[in-house]
């Protein structure tokens, strides 16, 4: 019974409210200068975009050739005797003519490399090639076994990889040592 009085009440305070309520002035004449004011063009922001867009586009392009165009390295080298070893993949599989080539050119120049260096590191350099071919021999008795494993798979070529990868350091190494004018 208490909320039916409340409510009588609040209608009772709602009715005295007025029901219109005049604006405090004239708001036709800003109404219609705006309407009179000249819109800009859509256009506009498209094409200060599509710029911006080609700008970053033509600089990002910019900085990657700048940054890659000095990488290229270029290594000429006559072999004086080729040493053929039969690179595998697993069981069923052999490397590219490419990589047969390229291994055999690395290690005919790799023996001349050898021996320009000191016996210490001529030591550590045949250590590291020791280790890298045994763990490619460990990696193909493992895909003898599972010739479907493309991990053994992937860690194969990533060991052959490095084992090129070694072999053209050696060579860096004594071209640079060789050619230090300064010692």
């Amino acid at each position: 019974m208490n909320d039916i009085n409340r409510d009588d009440e609040l209608i009772a305070a709602a009715s005295t409210l007025a029901t219109e309520i005049s604006p405090e002035q004239d708001l036709w004449p800003g109404i219609a200068a705006a309407i009179a004011r000249p819109q800009g063009s859509r256009w506009t922001p498209m094409f200060v975009q599509a710029a911006a867009v080609i700008l970053l586009i033509g600089a990002s392009s910019s900085l990657t050739y700048l940054a890659t165009k000095d990488r290229v390295q270029v290594v000429e080298f006559v072999p004086t005797g080729l040493v053929f070893e039969q690179a595998s993949f697993g069981n069923h599989y052999a490397l590219g003519v490419e990589y047969q080539e390229a291994h055999g050119d690395l290690a005919a120049q790799l023996d001349e490399e050898l021996a320009r260096l000191s016996p210490e590191a001529r030591e550590d350099v045949e250590l590291n090639l020791a280790m890298i071919r045994g763990a490619i021999s460990q990696i193909n008795e493992a895909l003898q076994k599972e010739p479907d494993n493309a991990l053994l798979q992937d860690l194969l070529l990533r060991t052959y990889h490095e084992e090129l990868a070694l072999m053209q350091r050696v060579g860096g190494l004594t071209q640079h040592v060789m050619s230090r004018k300064d010692i």
